[in-house]
C-alpha cells in the first residue's frame, strides 16, 4: 500500500523551505507546505492548518459597511477612540452577552483582536517598574508570543493541561508572587485546545490579579461559541464567563472574525474595565507625561501604530452588535456549524486510533467548536504532523501553542461536506500502515 503523495515529494517540499525543525513549523508554513503539495500533486488536501473562517460574512454587517461607504465615511480619517454609536453597541452587547457594565468610553475599536493583544501587551508592560513579563495560560495562540519578541518584553508560560480548577489557584501564585508579571493572557473558550474555563476560574484568575496588581487580558476571539450551553439570548442567562465579574483590572478582546465570520475587514474591540481605563501609572506618567491607562492606550500607542480603526468596518460592527443585542440576529446559529463538523471529524479520528488530547473540562466532556486536539500513540506531535501530510492531511503541532502535550491543533473551518468519506478513506490507510 501506499501514501496518496509520495513521500520523497513531501521531503523535497520540506527542505525547500529550509524549515530546521519542522516539529515547530509555523501555520503559515504549514500552510505553504500544503499548499505547494497540493498544486504538484493535484491531491485535494484536507486542511486542518489555519484557523479561517469558513463560513459567510454576516449579511447585517455587509449591508451596513457598504451603506455607510456609499455614503462616503471612506474618504474621512476615523475618529481615533471609535465611532460613537459602535462604543454604544459594544457596551450594550457586553451588558447583553457577559451580564458585565463596561462604559463607551471604555470600548475602543481596532484593527482586529491581533492588533488589540499587541497595544495591550505594549501599554500593560509600560505600566510599572518591574513588571516587564506577560504570563500565558497555555496552551494559546503562537502569534502573541511573537507579538512579545517583537515587543522586546518577557514571558512566563504554563499548560492548563495540569492545573484545572482549584490546582490554577497555587499555580498562579507561583509565579505572581514574583512580582515581574505585569498581564495574564488566556483565550476562552481556548484556542487551540477549545476548553472552556469555567466560573470558579475565572474568580482564581481574578482574585490573583486583584492580589497582585495584574492585569488581565481575556482573548474572547470565539465569543460564546461553547455550544454546550445557549450562550446567544441577550440579556438572558447563561452568559459567556468572564474575569470582569472578578477582576479589577482587565481588557476584554471582542473579535468580528469568528463569531460574525467578518474576518477580512480585520475589526474588533478592546473593551477595558472602567477602573482600568481611567487608573493612572507611574510608568506611563514617567514615559509619556501623564494620562491614564485608557487614554495611553488611545492617543499614544493606538495612534502611533494604525491612527484609528477602518471607519466602514466599525459601521458593521456596530450594526451586527446592535442587531445582537437587539435580539434580531442570532449570530450564533450559523457558527454552530463549526460543532457539527468538530463533532463528525472526532469520530473519524476516534475510529482509527487517535485520541482527543484536551478532552475534559474539569468532569465534563469538551464541547465541539472550531478547534479539537488529536494524538496518535507512539508519535511525538512533530512526528505526526509529518506523517499526516502524504495522506493530505495538515494541521499543527502542539508544541507550537505552549503546549506540553504531543499531538497537533484540528480546525474545522475549511471543511467541505465531501471530506468526511475522504478522511475517513484516508485515516483506514493511516492506521493499516502505522
Amino acid at each position: 500500500m501506499q501514501t496518496p503523495i509520495d513521500n520523497n515529494l513531501v521531503e523535497k517540499i520540506i527542505a525547500d523551505l529550509h524549515i530546521a525543525d519542522f516539529s515547530r513549523a509555523t501555520i503559515r508554513e504549514v500552510v505553504a507546505i500544503a499548499g505547494k503539495t497540493e498544486r504538484e500533486t493535484g491531491v485535494e488536501f484536507i486542511h486542518m492548518e489555519m484557523g479561517v473562517p469558513g463560513l459567510p460574512a454576516a449579511k447585517v454587517g455587509v449591508e451596513a459597511e457598504i451603506k455607510a461607504l456609499e455614503e462616503g465615511v471612506a474618504s474621512i480619517y476615523p475618529i481615533i477612540d471609535g465611532l460613537p454609536e459602535l462604543k454604544k453597541e459594544s457596551s450594550r452587547f457586553i451588558k447583553a452577552f457577559i451580564d458585565i457594565d463596561i462604559s463607551p468610553e471604555c470600548c475602543v475599536p481596532v484593527v482586529g483582536s491581533m492588533q488589540g493583544t499587541f497595544t495591550s501587551f505594549l501599554v500593560a508592560g509600560q505600566c510599572s517598574a518591574g513588571k516587564d513579563t506577560i504570563l500565558f495560560i497555555d496552551p494559546g495562540f503562537p502569534v502573541q508570543k511573537q507579538q512579545i519578541t517583537v515587543l522586546g518584553y518577557k514571558y512566563e508560560s504554563f499548560d492548563a493541561y495540569d492545573y484545572r480548577g482549584e490546582k490554577l489557584e497555587a499555580i498562579l501564585e507561583h509565579y505572581l508572587s514574583k512580582g515581574n508579571i505585569a498581564a495574564i493572557i488566556y483565550s476562552n473558550p481556548n484556542n487551540p485546545a477549545w476548553f472552556c474555563l469555567k466560573e470558579e476560574e475565572l474568580k482564581i484568575i481574578g482574585e490573583a490579579a486583584n492580589k497582585y496588581d495584574t492585569i488581565v487580558l481575556e482573548d474572547l476571539a470565539y465569543f460564546a461559541m461553547d455550544f454546550r450551553k445557549d450562550l446567544g439570548v441577550p440579556f438572558q442567562t447563561p452568559f459567556q464567563p468572564s474575569v470582569g465579574k472578578y477582576a479589577d483590572n482587565y481588557v476584554l478582546l471582542i473579535s468580528g472574525s469568528k463569531a460574525f465570520s467578518y474576518a477580512g475587514q480585520r475589526i474588533g474591540i478592546v473593551a477595558m474595565s472602567d477602573k482600568l481605563y481611567h487608573r493612572t501609572y507611574s510608568g506611563l506618567t514617567q514615559r509619556y507625561g501623564g494620562g491614564t491607562f485608557g487614554s495611553v492606550f488611545i492617543h499614544r500607542a493606538l495612534y502611533a501604530i494604525s491612527s484609528g480603526t477602518s471607519h466602514s468596518a466599525q459601521y458593521a460592527l456596530a450594526a451586527m452588535f446592535k442587531a445582537a443585542s437587539d435580539g434580531k440576529f442570532q449570530f450564533l446559529e450559523d457558527v454552530k456549524e463549526y460543532g457539527r463538523r468538530a463533532n463528525k471529524l472526532k469520530e473519524i479520528f476516534l475510529k482509527h486510533g487517535f485520541k482527543i488530547v484536551y478532552d475534559k473540562d474539569l468532569n465534563e466532556d469538551i464541547a465541539d467548536g472550531f478547534y479539537f486536539t488529536i494524538a496518535y500513540p507512539g508519535m511525538t506531535g512533530g512526528e505526526l504532523m509529518r506523517a499526516l501530510i502524504p495522506y493530505g492531511i495538515s494541521a499543527i503541532s502542539l508544541v507550537t501553542t505552549g503546549s506540553k502535550q504531543e499531538g497537533l491543533r484540528a480546525c474545522t473551518s475549511f471543511i467541505k461536506d465531501n471530506q468526511y468519506q475522504l478522511l475517513d478513506d484516508r485515516l483506514t490507510l493511516f492506521e493499516n500502515l502505522h
